[in-house]
């Protein structure tokens, strides 16, 4: 078993070495809502399984992000997954559109062969604590010695997806396939620092790049969504994504 931030435990990567992605993703699927049930709240646990992308909610408690069964993974969990990276991460920060805080540990179970198989995910509002940690600043030390931005009011369905500053950098909890792919396209364009209006051949190249690094490609309907963003045809990404050394699958 392996300890998290908060104290409770879940199970090793190693305690379920030489199941199949199928049963790895079942035995997790039985301990998401008592381990959610056993966690301080409010906290969320999400089940991915990674064998199901691009909607690899398998399984979810809690309610701090909104997310149900079938929604997509983060962009942080989908570009780990294509470029490889299936290290453990845990205790790191995250922030909501809307401002809360979570602290946040996502591992990461990989099948016989050595592939993805899940994700098991914690999400913990840990907004109030934040807020109580800056007021203790200002009574002991007259100033708050945390730059963290303080949460706002406005709830998580009333937040812009897309907008805010404070989740610039941060984890994006998409709630559905158009909404992560959107938000892949908006950070690769950003990424590459020039409106498309004034991209030349090089530019739309490098943003190609940039969402295959991001897992975009995983998709369905991938190459359609970069081809109109970029103002391109389908068959030009295609072209831009063999001058790479790539392929783009055409997902339906």
């Amino acid at each position: 078993m392996r300890l998290t931030p908060t104290g409770s435990a879940v199970p090793a990567p190693t305690a379920l070495e030489g199941l199949d992605a199928e049963n790895i993703n079942r035995v997790l699927e039985l301990l998401v809502e008592p381990l959610q049930a056993a966690l301080p709240q409010p906290t969320e646990v999400v089940l991915h399984d990674l064998q199901r992308i691009p909607n690899t909610v398998r399984a979810i408690a809690g309610p701090v992000t909104g997310r149900r069964v079938g929604d997509p993974p983060t962009d942080k969990l989908l570009e780990r997954v294509a470029v490889g990276d299936l290290r453990h991460e845990i205790g790191y920060r995250s922030q909501l559109p809307d401002g809360r805080i979570l602290q946040s540990t996502t591992i990461i179970y990989t099948d016989g062969q050595g592939r993805a198989a899940a994700a098991l995910c914690l999400n913990a509002d840990v907004s109030a604590w934040v807020a109580l940690r800056a007021e203790m600043d200002r009574f002991v030390l007259g100033h708050d010695s945390t730059r963290t931005p303080m949460p706002a009011t406005a709830s998580a369905s009333s937040a812009s997806p897309m907008g805010a500053e404070a989740v610039q950098g941060s984890e994006y909890f998409a709630h559905s396939v158009e909404e992560l792919s959107a938000r892949l396209v908006e950070a690769a364009i950003g990424a590459v620092g020039i409106p498309v209006d004034q991209m030349r051949k090089e530019h739309k190249v490098q943003v190609v790049a940039e969402l295959e690094r991001r897992g975009f490609f995983l998709v369905k309907q991938a190459a359609e969504t970069a081809a109109s963003a970029l103002g391109v045809t389908c068959f030009t990404i295609y072209n831009y994504w063999n001058e790479l050394g790539g392929t783009v699958e055409e997902t339906a």
